[in-house]
């Protein structure tokens, strides 16, 4: 038995350290629940060890937003262990909630038989691709594995940020519109490129739009997979007044076939920033998914910077 002034045995007590009080207090920690479905990522494009790196960089971004988060990698083109499919992947983390609660049972603890999904499907894509999301359903089909698909990663306000980065790190577009100084190679207009036809680029148009409120430059969508888009969109900004054009990717990275962004940069005649990557919303983004489909409250994300 304790006392008001600590324990009567002489041990230590560990006290709850009291939260810190007014608007900059920092805010509790959230953890994935426990038994909660696993997080796969689906990773499209041809599999390698640079697109494993970059799809395990963004699910351990993931796991520091959400500590216990059970994630794991699916490709859409893997091709065994090295690569796992994403119905392997599936198939795999639903026969490990089985044995896992198996295995609590025969401990003797207490544990809830698994109910609802067994993993929550992520595509890991920035905008509506209709054939590589279809692709990603009859995955999941095949896994046997009862599994919630959520929606592509953008449009949203975090892209535009990440875009806005990979430009000025490639010298195209100003890091901050606050700070008063030149960029030589700024960019005056810029082709936001996409793939997956008409719905893509209607949505990455959505984005587009709050790129062009943080540069203060037009900014036009575009589809890399579809022949004549690029140019027309070049010629449109040019006939507009842009003088320097810049292509932003508005792709992660995997799902880019190979060939496609250089074919465009030749159309356009202008320079380009990386693709998205591991760019740390990404992360947040996928992150951001999986709890929705969950009902799990996220943890507050800062303001992006202008």
């Amino acid at each position: 038995m304790s006392t008001p002034t600590g324990p009567a045995s002489g041990l230590p007590v560990r006290m709850p350290r009291p939260r810190q009080s007014g608007r900059h207090r920092r805010p509790e920690p959230v953890a994935a629940p426990e038994g909660a479905p696993a997080l796969v990522l689906a990773v499209p494009g041809t599999p390698s060890s640079a697109v494993r790196g970059l799809a395990e960089e963004i699910v351990s971004i993931a796991r520091s937003e959400l500590p216990g988060l059970d994630a794991v990698i699916g490709f859409l083109e893997g091709d065994g262990d090295e690569y796992p499919t994403l119905a392997t992947a599936l198939t795999g983390t639903a026969a490990l909630r089985t044995e896992r609660y198996e295995l609590a049972k025969a401990a003797g603890r207490e544990a809830a038989e698994p109910e609802g999904p067994a993993a929550v499907v992520v595509p890991l894509l920035a905008g509506p691709d209709s054939g590589l999301i279809a692709r990603i359903r009859q995955e999941v089909g095949d896994s046997g594995a009862v599994a919630e698909l959520t929606d592509v990663l953008g449009p949203h306000p975090l892209l535009a940020e990440a875009l806005h980065v990979r430009l000025s790190e490639a010298g195209l577009a100003r890091a901050d519109r606050a700070r008063l100084f030149t960029v030589a190679t700024a960019a005056d207009g810029i082709i936001l490129a996409t793939v997956g036809g008409e719905e893509a680029v209607q949505t990455a148009g959505i984005t587009g739009m709050l790129l062009a409120a943080r540069l203060a430059v037009p900014v036009m969508a575009a589809a890399l997979d579809e022949e004549g888009s690029i140019t027309a969109i070049a010629e449109q900004l040019r006939e507009s007044g842009s003088t320097q054009l810049a292509l932003a990717p508005y792709l992660v990275g995997p799902e880019l076939p190979e060939g496609l962004l250089d074919t465009a940069l030749k159309e356009a005649d202008c320079a380009a920033a990386e693709p998205l990557g591991a760019y740390p919303a990404i992360g947040k983004l996928v992150l951001s998914k999986y709890t929705t489909a969950l009902g799990i409250p996220a943890q507050p994300q800062g303001t992006p910077a202008s």
